[in-house]
């Protein structure tokens, strides 16, 4: 008697992998539909706010720009679909009560979805970017100049500090080489002025130490460091400068959660995850790690 096997056809798979396939499809098809459906809910909540965000912006910016803005921030960022809705409006209402547009090329502010791991959710933090932290501190009426530049290992670049301070940049015209570091100044009308130098190595520690975002793929750090490493050090110096309010609340709430919709910003925030512990020299967040290392002088 002849026995036949029977061996499936070219192309064609057996029936548990057929099985494993379509779970598989399934599920992603159910992630793609869910993704959509918090997108969709967040795009609607948006467009539900749109009178609170034209009392919140300034005159030179039309609400339906703006809402236009936020719209597609969260088309080019699904992550921020996962934030809870109170956290986004939050960080959304603190850009618009500063007038700055977020998660646009111009660099002013930034929407970043953040995983809380303390309260198990993802919120969104609300980041100053580097041109909106310039832009605030031209509000003061007393700053004539402000800025911040990055320095290359072929510039002519010169600092000293102390009674004489004197600081000199020329950039070369070619071939400026590797970045080496990067600086920032500002002058008053008295006649003031300060600055700051800082390397590479010694900006990329800080962040690494204290930026909640540093690691993420999306992080306004991994897309734009010199951008950031300019504003950290700026960041730095401005608080000797005499500045406006508005400033005073951005610094407040940069890298913050904020869960309110009032009509003015709040000066202090809750801070995700690591509580609401702060580097008082540098106005940025303590790392779990540092908050460990610095515990017994954190609990005086």
């Amino acid at each position: 008697m002849t026995q036949t096997t029977l061996t499936p056809e070219a192309g064609t798979a057996p029936a548990n992998t057929k099985g494993l396939i379509g779970r598989t499809m399934n599920r992603a098809q159910a992630a793609k539909q869910e993704s959509k459906k918090k997108m969709d809910t967040l795009s609607a909540l948006i467009t539900a706010r749109k009178d609170e965000i034209a009392k919140a912006l300034p005159s030179a910016m039309t609400p339906e720009r703006f809402t236009r803005i936020v719209l597609t921030a969260v088309s080019k960022t699904p992550a921020l679909a996962e934030c809870t809705p109170e956290s986004f409006l939050g960080a959304m209402m603190t850009a618009a009560q500063l007038g700055l547009e977020p998660n646009t090329p111009l660099g002013q502010a930034y929407l970043i979805p953040y995983k809380n791991n303390r309260k198990g959710v993802v919120e969104c933090q609300f980041q100053l970017g580097y041109e909106g932290m310039i832009q605030l501190a031209y509000k003061s009426d007393q700053i004539t100049k402000v800025d911040a530049k990055v320095i290359y290992e072929n510039d002519e670049f010169f600092c000293e500090y102390g009674t004489g301070s004197k600081l000199s940049h020329q950039p070369a015209l070619r071939d400026r080489g590797q970045v080496i570091g990067y600086y920032a100044l500002f002058e008053t009308k008295a006649g003031g002025h300060v600055f700051e130098v800082s390397g590479v190595d010694e900006i990329r520690e800080h962040a690494q130490r204290f930026s909640q975002s540093y690691e993420k793929e999306d992080s306004p750090w991994r897309k734009h460091f010199d951008e950031m490493a300019k504003k950290t050090i700026l960041k730095r110096i401005l608080k000797y400068a005499p500045l406006s309010s508005d400033f005073a609340k951005a610094i407040a709430n940069d890298e913050s959660v904020r869960v309110d919709f009032s009509a003015d910003i709040p000066v202090t925030e809750e801070i995700p995850t690591y509580g609401s512990v702060i580097d008082e020299s540098t106005g940025e967040i303590l790392s779990e790690a540092e908050q460990e290392a610095a515990g017994d002088d954190l609990s005086n």
